[in-house]
């Protein structure tokens, strides 16, 4: 039997740490590649799917595409906040994530689930946030706007989601 050392130890469990790291920065990556999805699982549920490139523009972009997919299903009524919340979920994860981000917009059931996932592992913190603070505030409005909204881990980081109550303008 062969005795490992201190360090050894630490050495090998830096490797796998950074090996789980690497892991989930490729099989985020390799998701993030699968092109726009529109599932035809069932004609009430409804869903697309978006690899974002973190960048300048990448909230921006996103927003757009959150609103118009929400605009495209009927619910005008909804844009706006989806707007808000996408934006904020998004921003997080751009700006505290080193790799590949991806949103999930998903209708069925009278309710919209929004979905931002990403590589790093580390859940939403709530913090107390000064009157003139310029962000910190994003669990408030997902508190204050959405229906529900957690964090699941996944085996490639996490996957942040909010759900609000969704009603076609048709009906």
């Amino acid at each position: 039997m062969r005795l490992i050392s201190r360090r050894g130890r630490r050495a090998r469990i830096a490797g796998l740490a950074a090996a789980s790291w690497h892991a989930r920065q490729m099989a985020l990556w390799s998701r993030a590649l699968w092109p726009v999805s529109a599932s035809g699982r069932s004609a009430a549920v409804r869903d697309a799917s978006w690899p974002l490139v973190p960048g300048e523009t990448c909230v921006r972009e996103t927003r757009r595409l959150a609103t118009r997919q929400v605009a495209g299903w009927r619910l005008s009524d909804l844009t706006d906040t989806v707007e808000l919340l996408v934006s904020e979920l998004v921003t997080n994860s751009v700006r505290h994530t080193p790799g590949p981000v991806r949103l999930t917009l998903e209708i069925g059931g009278g309710r919209l689930r929004c979905e931002v996932e990403d590589v790093a592992v580390s859940e939403p913190v709530r913090g107390a946030v000064s009157e003139d603070a310029e962000g910190g505030r994003g669990t408030e409005l997902l508190d204050m706007l959405a229906g529900d909204w957690g964090c699941v881990p996944t085996a490639t980081g996490k996957t942040v989601w909010f759900e609000l109550d969704a009603h076609s303008d048709a009906a």
